[in-house]
């Protein structure tokens, strides 16, 4: 059997995988709702949905970093990997153990796509078409919600000392796109540039993020007595998880407005 990945990369696999390690949080929450989790034999320590994964199943490290030995240890026959939070190379590193797929992220199509792929990897086709099925319906009808909103000029703060925002191409960004918020950085070649306070001030509204950076009520507090603004902390895996996650991420938007 042969299957593209989203890089449009050739992955070959003799049958259907059974040893399954996922060094994406958000795609590890995937598997997991498709019902893979008895074959998912490693993970980051970043993958903390469902909350006891990592107790139950071996943890190989981050996203950035991870313990090879470990999981040639583990004998995966599959490997699952994104071209954000993974580097290339990892990548060539883990394609000495195992097939590695890797997918690439910048919209909501991008990630019902990547949904029925695996689906379609893992012999879950059924169950990966009812949770596209059950995204496509929460997205159309927080569609209609935000019809009538203004839109509203906005900055994504995913870091501090020094702050940084999402810009342009990333998952993120399409999220906002959908929210009507307008994006500041949208000219920003950089796709998580700095960003200064004084840039900031052409912003109606700074959004701060829960992840990577964990920004807290005190944080909040120096950015609106800074600036003067609108601003407010958001849940970062509603805006930057793209999976099964998404179903509830469009009832989560509508409390942002």
């Amino acid at each position: 059997m042969q299957f593209k990945d989203q890089l449009n990369r050739t992955v070959h696999l003799p049958e259907t995988p059974k040893r399954i390690v996922s060094l994406v949080p958000s795609q590890t929450e995937l598997l997991v709702d498709l019902g893979l989790k008895e074959i998912l034999v490693g993970i980051t320590k970043f993958c903390v949905h469902p909350n006891n994964l990592r107790k139950e199943i071996a943890v190989v490290g981050g996203t950035k970093k991870v313990h090879f030995d470990k999981i040639r240890d583990l004998a995966p026959d599959f490997i699952i990997c994104n071209k954000e939070e993974n580097t290339k190379v990892m990548v060539l590193e883990l394609e000495k153990i195992a097939p590695v797929w890797i997918s690439d992220m910048c919209t909501v199509d991008d990630s019902l796509k990547m949904i029925l792929d695996l689906g379609e990897i893992f012999e879950k086709s059924g169950k990966a078409s009812e949770i596209v099925s059950k995204i496509k319906t929460a997205q159309k009808d927080f569609e209609k919600f935000i019809l009538e909103k203004q839109s509203k000029k906005v900055v994504y703060l995913i870091w501090k000392n020094p702050y940084m925002a999402a810009s342009k191409n990333t998952f993120i960004d399409s999220l906002l796109k959908l929210n009507k918020f307008e994006n500041i950085l949208s000219e920003t070649t950089s796709r998580y540039p700095e960003i200064s306070l004084e840039e900031m001030k052409s912003a109606d509204l700074v959004l701060l993020s829960s992840e990577p950076f964990p920004f807290k009520e005190k944080h909040l507090l120096e950015i609106k007595n800074a600036l003067q603004k609108e601003a407010r902390l958001v849940d970062g895996e509603y805006f930057s998880w793209y999976g099964s996650r998404l179903i509830e991420a469009f009832n989560y938007f509508k409390t942002l407005h």
